[in-house]
């Protein structure tokens, strides 16, 4: 657990009303009542000379209330105008809580070890300095994972899309494979249907001289038989029959 503990100041010398304004925000604050102990504090510092006092435990009172940056604020002004050491360092030491619960763990480092310069033995601030420095230690191989998990994720999604392409690629091959087997297969279909094309057809109507030989040869046979056949025809016509006996 790292120690949070908030150092309430009790004013040694101030004008009566300051005392009276912290003795009333002190109690407040015990009671856990932060926002009546805020308003407490801001009027006994508006009744001091040296508002040291009510400026450190109005920044406690604003710590308690998650008010990270009005308590920074006023636990800087107090390491800034004091000359006690004690008081410095207390101041850095709640400083460096204050940034450590805003998750500002560069500031918190540094406010630790200035207040050990103050107090070199205050071993509340040497445990929260320790404790803190292991936070930074884990956000850095938080962050190296991270990145490390980012880039292998990146690679994956690299991968995924050269596999992508390299489909895409290897399926517009095979169409264009295809394509030219197709364009190739019509090509060599109109090639043969021309030659088939050029080769002479039988034309209707028409024959060969051969064979109008052979016709005209045979008709003139025919012509001769037919020219017999008369002549003989002829002749029987012209043979007269015997005559009749009575």
């Amino acid at each position: 657990m790292i120690l949070m503990s908030m150092l309430i100041l009790l004013p040694a010398t101030a004008q009566h009303k300051e005392r009276k304004y912290v003795r009333e925000g002190n109690k407040s604050y015990k009671e856990g009542k932060y926002a009546n102990a805020e308003v407490d504090y801001r009027k006994a510092r508006d009744e001091a000379k040296d508002p040291i006092i009510p400026d450190f435990n109005l920044g406690a009172a604003l710590y308690k209330q998650k008010k990270y940056d009005k308590a920074a604020e006023n636990f800087l002004s107090v390491a800034g105008k004091t000359d006690e050491n004690r008081i410095k360092a207390d101041a850095y030491y709640n400083l460096g809580n204050t940034f450590l619960e805003a998750k500002k763990i560069d500031e918190a480092i540094a406010a630790y070890k200035t207040a050990l310069k103050y107090d070199p033995e205050d071993m509340d601030a040497k445990y929260n300095l320790l404790y803190a420095l292991r936070l930074k230690q884990q956000q850095q191989q938080q962050k190296k994972n991270q990145n490390k998990n980012s880039k292998n994720d990146q690679q994956q999604k690299n991968d995924q899309q050269k596999k992508q392409q390299q489909q895409q690629q290897q399926k517009q091959n095979q169409q264009q494979q295809q394509q030219q087997q197709n364009q190739q297969q019509q090509q060599n279909q109109q090639e043969k249907q021309n030659k088939e094309g050029q080769q002479p057809q039988p034309q209707p109507g028409k024959i060969s001289k051969k064979d109008a030989e052979r016709l005209l040869q045979a008709l003139a046979n025919d012509e001769k038989k037919v020219q017999a056949k008369v002549k003989k025809a002829k002749a029987k016509r012209q043979h007269v029959k015997s005559a009749i006996n009575w």
